[in-house]
């Protein structure tokens, strides 16, 4: 059966979110989406999308498997989403090998050691938030969620501290879902610059980071074969972006709820829940990215109610939409940090499971947990209503969270 309804237009700025995911999930399990221009499957129902996320017949391989993409990849502005060479559209064996090269920056070994060092990147944030005339509005964005998570993607991968604003703005290019294709492509431009610089500068004097163990990296004990450089450059592009954005955004929404949710915040002064509690309400309730962009269907693929999507069609996978369903969750609208279950799709499930979740949680709780305890008169110092969301129908933060951290 066809899907009788007309593809529902995303908004590319996000501007109400909520809507459009109750909207998502009222046609259906799975329907018909524009996304800037492109037409996908929007999949909402978890259940149907982590079937979806762990079947043979979804891939992400956009050359291989999506007929559209010679004729979408130069004009769409998510080219850069579909067209990357790196795990993230990696397919099959291809996937495993990129995978088994990265994993290791991200062992249960490798982050335990990096708690220290995290924890000192959060106390000189406090530091110099405590420095800041007393009284004034501070953007918590612009002063915590962002710096902590680009500090310690820097760390982790060899980024000069120098050049670690011009990835922020250039990998905030690739979030933001407003950018015409003139933008977006001289964005992807710049940032592949900045890219061959730091790898330029690592085959030079290499370091104790991830950028200089993936350039030395061989494929496998067999054929001994190098990454090659599109590889290379494509995976850290997929490190640094994905280490840092989401990180960004689970800070700014959970620090947002616990301001407008007081009796939140006193579940974790009373000892009832856990930061690490807050940490995953925040995930299920406002996971960091919204939407994801794109998997296609290897072969025909039946819905549980008569329609196809069609071999070759394009996929969206609508986490944020998905974490709300009123099938997964009791009044799944609702913050609970005190939930029972707080399962969650906000970092993907399946084989592209995200690798660095260990290091975000870990972060946005040791920011937490520092933060309120550093300025436990904090507040919102604009109505929660008057802070807009960014400009993306990705990405899912705010544009500016101010605060008056002493009350």
């Amino acid at each position: 059966m066809a899907d009788p309804l007309a593809p529902l237009v995303l908004d590319p700025a996000g501007a109400d979110h909520h809507a459009e995911h109750l909207a998502l999930r009222s046609r259906g399990a799975a329907t018909r989406v524009d996304v800037l221009g492109v037409e996908a499957w929007s999949v909402s129902d978890p259940v149907l999308l982590k079937q979806l996320l762990t079947s043979p017949d979804v891939s992400k391989d956009a050359k291989a498997h999506w007929p559209a993409f010679g004729q979408v990849v130069g004009t769409w502005p998510l080219a850069l989403w579909v067209a990357v060479d790196n795990m993230f559209t990696a397919y099959g064996p291809n996937h495993r090998k990129l995978r088994r090269l990265v994993a290791p920056a991200f062992s249960s070994r490798r982050i335990a050691t990096m708690r220290p060092a995290v924890q000192d990147m959060v106390t000189g944030l406090m530091d110099r938030l405590a420095a800041l005339p007393a009284g004034e509005p501070v953007d918590l964005r612009q002063e915590l969620a962002y710096p902590l998570p680009i500090a310690v993607i820097g760390h982790l991968m060899g980024v000069p501290v120098s050049s670690r604003e011009d990835f922020r703005a250039l990998v905030d290019g690739v979030f933001d879902t407003t950018l015409s294709q003139d933008e977006a492509q001289a964005n992807t431009a710049r940032l592949y610059e900045v890219l061959d610089q730091l790898i330029a500068e690592k085959r030079a004097t290499p370091g104790d980071d991830m950028t200089s163990l993936l350039i030395a990296a061989r494929d496998d004990e067999h054929d001994g074969s190098q990454l090659g450089h599109g590889e290379l450059r494509d995976t850290l592009l997929l490190m640094i972006s994905a280490g840092y954005e989401t990180t960004v955004n689970v800070i700014d929404q959970a620090v947002y709820t616990l301001l407008t949710r007081p009796d939140q915040l006193e579940l974790v002064r009373k000892g009832a829940v856990t930061w690490e509690d807050v940490v995953e309400e925040t995930l299920r309730h406002e996971p960091a990215v919204k939407h994801l962009p794109l998997r296609y269907a290897v072969t025909d693929i039946p819905l549980p109610d008569g329609r196809t999507i069609a071999r070759g069609e394009a996929i969206l996978a609508s986490y944020a939409a998905a974490n709300r369903h009123p099938d997964w969750h009791e009044d799944a609208d609702t913050f609970d940090a005190a939930r029972t279950v707080k399962d969650h799709l906000a970092f993907g499930h399946g084989v592209h499971f995200c690798l660095g979740a260990p290091l975000a949680r870990m972060e946005v709780a040791l920011a937490l947990e520092s933060l309120f305890a550093r300025f436990p008169g904090i507040r919102l110092a604009e109505p929660a209503a008057d802070l807009p969301p960014v400009p993306s129908l990705i990405s899912n933060g705010h544009q500016r969270l101010p605060v008056l951290l002493h009350g």
